[in-house]
């Protein structure tokens, strides 16, 4: 399975390159704060797509995607947080947070999958 070829991963690509997008209008003394931490969020959905890809075992890239799950959480959660803090604006806001939960939901589908090959392969 090519990590190119995945929704999950094109979904989060496209995710990562907005949250970098907004996050150089964060304040200057965000940068080792907010900033820092959704960039590393957001790239971490699509690094641990990857790395779970090439691991080579079913267990080993659902773990991965759990992981990359849990960074989409974090994404959705900061993006609030940066509403709130008005770095973002309520529009962005708008914009951004219905993709950060369908990247969710394609990867809970992802996870599912995943689970159903392991079971398959179990029972044989």
């Amino acid at each position: 399975m090519r990590f190119q070829d995945l929704l999950a991963y094109k979904k989060g690509f496209d995710v990562a390159m907005e949250v970098f997008e907004i996050s150089k209008s964060f304040p200057k003394e965000e940068i080792f704060g907010l900033t820092s931490q959704i960039r590393r969020a957001s790239s971490s959905i699509g690094i641990n797509i990857v790395e779970g890809c090439g691991r080579g075992s079913d267990e080993d890239f659902k773990r991965f995607l759990r992981n990359a799950s849990g960074s989409a959480f974090e994404v959705e959660y900061i993006l609030l947080l940066s509403k709130d803090l008005n770095y973002i604006s309520e529009e962005k806001f708008i914009e951004l947070t219905p993709k950060a939960e369908e990247l969710k939901m394609k990867i809970s589908k992802l996870i599912l999958k995943i689970e159903e090959d392991i079971n398959k392969k179990k029972n044989r």
